[in-house]
């Protein structure tokens, strides 16, 4: 958090007015500060560049993926109560508090204005990547996880989101599995199936049809896979949401939780399907 030139001001505010001083310096010092976090947090997204250490490109790709989250989530026209909360989730996932945790918010709030530099924005993210496809994937990732906040996809949703796909460098077919894969993992989350996973440690209830189905689609693979086709996806996909390795390509430190937390779906999917088909 920067508090140190609301400390400075209002210190020497005091010295050299009294209280009233101390109330100009405190407010300046917090001005101060603000500009301060502004540029650490990738303000106006202006941070990314080879030029930059890996520190300041991390809080730019941070401060870019929340914003795009609100332009995905005003893409209907208002933002409802559930993409708000979806916001906050991913905040409460990550751990965030302080001046991070109100960087986000104010991100999530200058996507939603209305003219809000996607394009540019997306362009920096990509130029800022250096081309990582994983990282990438990653920022995709997360603003489906946001278009589906209420459960369903909206159409000014998906058209948006073909735009920051085409933009970050990945096809509309390479899109459209993404959608189907996250639907999918958004049913399988709402039928309790990683939550029972993480918590006993195994599963207490055969799945339904239709939630193995989910387990599939979520890693990618059609249910006639064999077992060895399962396990190339599954190897593929926590190759590409590895935790240690998105962090080794510049994933902010804050979202680490998150990519986590993906891996632990992706290895419950894993074992369900393993478990119901009987593979080794």
């Amino acid at each position: 958090m920067q508090v140190w030139g609301k400390i400075l001001g209002a210190f020497f505010g005091f010295l050299l007015g009294g209280p009233f001083g101390l109330l100009l310096g405190l407010f300046l010092g917090h001005k101060f500060d603000k500009a301060r976090a502004k540029i650490y947090y990738g303000r106006g997204f202006g941070s990314f560049s080879g030029g930059q250490s890996s520190t300041e490109n991390q809080a730019a790709f941070f401060y870019a993926a929340f914003a795009v989250m609100g332009h995905v989530a005003k893409a209907k026209g208002r933002v409802t109560e559930d993409e708000i909360r979806v916001a906050s989730i991913y905040m409460d996932r990550m751990g965030l508090q302080g001046e991070a945790r109100r960087q986000a918010q104010e991100a999530f709030r200058e996507g939603k204005e209305e003219h809000f530099p996607l394009e540019d924005t997306l362009m920096r993210v990509r130029q800022g990547s250096a081309g990582r496809a994983d990282l990438l994937q990653f920022f995709l990732e997360l603003q489906i996880q946001a278009a589906f906040a209420d459960g369903a996809l909206h159409p000014s949703e998906r058209k948006l989101l073909h735009v920051i796909a085409r933009m970050l460098g990945f096809s509309a077919q390479q899109l459209e599995q993404r959608l189907h894969m996250q639907e999918a993992a958004f049913r399988f989350q709402q039928g309790g199936f990683n939550q029972q996973y993480q918590q006993q440690g195994g599963f207490r209830q055969p799945p339904t049809k239709d939630q193995l189905a989910d387990a599939f689609e979520l890693l990618g693979v059609p249910e006639t896979a064999t077992s060895q086709e399962l396990k190339r996806a599954y190897r593929k996909q926590m190759n590409e949401h590895h935790p240690d390795k998105l962090a080794a390509k510049g994933l902010p430190p804050e979202m680490m939780e998150l990519a986590k937390q993906k891996t632990q779906e992706l290895q419950a999917a894993y074992d369900l399907i393993r478990k119901e088909k009987g593979f080794k």
